[in-house]
């Protein structure tokens, strides 16, 4: 006597082997999250062509910047305490379109790493390679001589 399958033992493979997709999706690495992953799943599953990520669009963000300091000679100085992405790649941009200004960074804690990763740079090394001069705590006299 042969066996039949149910509808719910059917339904149950059927899980799994999306489960087993998903599973093998996740895993290459490809997806930047399981959500990711999972839409990747359902779009094969479903045998829609699609890639994944193919397309750079550029755009701009208008918006304004306004420096803490501004001293008699002209340097801007922007004091950082927490040092967000936001705030670097603002000060990038506004380097970028504005290279006349002389920005200069003042640091609390120059020591303080981008992230909790301890392969991440300081405040000081990112400002460094991104040609910014910085200082920590206090601003150098030599900063507000002509």
């Amino acid at each position: 006597m042969a066996f039949k399958r149910t509808k719910q033992q059917k339904r149950v493979k059927s899980q799994s082997q999306q489960n087993q997709q998903l599973s093998q999706l996740e895993t290459s690495s490809k997806y930047r999250s399981k959500f990711e992953a999972s839409l990747a799943a359902g779009l094969t599953q479903n045998k829609v062509n699609f890639t994944y990520e193919d397309m750079t669009l550029p755009y701009v963000v208008k918006a304004t910047y306004r420096p803490d300091f501004i001293l008699s000679n002209g340097v801007v100085i922007e004091a950082k305490g927490h040092f967000r992405p936001e705030d670097r790649k603002k000060l990038l941009a506004v380097k970028k379109q504005h290279p006349d200004l002389d920005i200069r960074l003042c640091f609390m804690r120059a020591k303080e790493r981008l992230s909790k990763s301890k392969r991440s740079m300081t405040y000081g090394e990112w400002a460094t390679r991104n040609r910014f001069k910085w200082c920590e705590k206090t601003i150098p006299q030599e900063w507000y001589e002509p």
